[in-house]
């Protein structure tokens, strides 16, 4: 185990210092995202980020296939999407013969980072092809077969699924994260860095190779989980528990992220603290908070020790508008969701709460809980 962590080390120091590190020079109020692109590219996995236009979700994708010099597809989908658009038109010439071959160049099945815009525009006539893609990393396509390259999808949207079959296609996606407007005190840092990477000359070295991405995927099946297993057992349970819909699925994959961030970080041994990623893991805004705690809660269990995840105690600053949504959820379910359930969110939110800067926001949304603490109380007599 010593010997290996010594042959990824120098590859995950290059991959988070200048891969990762010149990322976050570039974007301003990104590093969350970046760190989570990070642990999704050695992870294998799907990343999904909901935010409005504009706050560089497309950007970030194209800089990081930029950094790797890989063969990147981007797309931004609708309703009226087809499959030869995304997967590539049949060869005229071998269909003349009679055989249904796709030609791929420059499509998905050949790309090593994809990113597909509105992902949950996607129609019936390529869900299926998208699923199989996302999944099992296969493109099928009649009597066809073929392995996909791709090291790993990002899809992105402003808004989530509602329909159950959307529901599917959002659920291959593992990882979440919520890209909106920097804020006001990171404004003037935003605009400087964008008017350097508009006047940016393209090209450059990579500081990554394809092959050593690889190579750190090839090691995340080789982590140790054993030292974590136990308080990983029992964060499950208790979001579980709390109303996550979890599915055994679900939690069998997040072993590769945790085992990811153990790798990021130059260790063959996952720990406690590897724990954070489970902050990105919510179906609904309005989880997005009471998740934080709760997941920050079960690392803080652990010491902080050196070679621990950057990400793994640096936890964003609440938004108040996601808490008062999570708030808002909680008041229109009080009358069926379980008592306990109820307390385990409202003191998760409490201690989110507390840390929110702006004065009258904060004592607003501690009214709001202290008036649902008072119903609960008065209920549990």
């Amino acid at each position: 185990m010593t010997s290996q962590s010594s042959q990824i080390e120098p590859v995950s120091r290059l991959l988070q210092d200048q891969l990762l590190g010149s990322m976050k020079a570039t974007f301003v109020g990104k590093d969350d995202i970046i760190d989570l692109m990070g642990i999704a590219l050695i992870a294998g996995e799907n990343l999904f980020l909901l935010g409005p236009p504009g706050t560089a979700k497309s950007a970030l994708v194209h800089e990081l296939s930029r950094n790797l010099q890989c063969r990147s597809f981007d797309y931004l989908l609708t309703r009226f999407t087809e499959p030869n658009e995304i997967f590539g038109p049949f060869d005229i010439r071998k269909l003349r013969e009679g055989d249904l071959v796709t030609n791929t160049e420059g499509m998905l099945p050949e790309a090593e980072l994809v990113f597909l815009d509105e992902l949950l525009n996607a129609n019936s006539a390529i869900l299926n092809s998208l699923l199989m893609a996302l999944n099992e990393r296969v493109f099928r396509r009649g009597r066809e077969t073929r392995k996909l390259p791709a090291l790993m999808f990002v899809g992105a949207s402003n808004h989530l699924p509602q329909e159950d079959a959307l529901r599917a296609l959002f659920d291959r996606f593992l990882l979440r994260a919520h890209c909106g407007p920097v804020t006001e005190s990171h404004l003037s840092a935003l605009l400087e860095a964008g008017w350097v990477l508009d006047g940016r000359p393209s090209g450059g070295p990579s500081p990554i190779t394809i092959e050593q991405v690889r190579f750190l995927q090839g090691c995340v099946r080789q982590v140790s989980l054993d030292t974590m297993r136990g308080a990983y057992l029992d964060l499950i349970q208790r979001l579980r528990a709390a109303g996550l819909a979890l599915s055994d699925r679900r939690a069998v994959k997040l072993q590769r992220v945790i085992a990811a961030s153990a790798i990021i970080s130059g260790r063959m041994e996952a720990r406690v603290s590897d724990l954070w990623i489970l902050r990105h893991i919510w179906d609904t805004e309005e989880q997005q908070e009471w998740l934080a705690s709760i997941v920050d809660e079960a690392v803080n269990r652990a010491e902080a020790s050196p070679g621990d995840h950057p990400r793994a105690r640096t936890l964003a600053p609440p938004d108040p508008e996601l808490l008062g949504k999570d708030l808002s959820s909680i008041e229109q379910a009080f009358e069926t969701h379980p008592k306990e359930v109820l307390r385990d969110h409202l003191s998760a939110l409490g201690s989110r709460i507390e840390w929110i800067a702006e004065d009258t926001a904060r004592e607003a949304l501690k009214e709001r809980i202290a008036a649902l603490w008072a119903r609960i109380d008065i209920t549990a007599v």
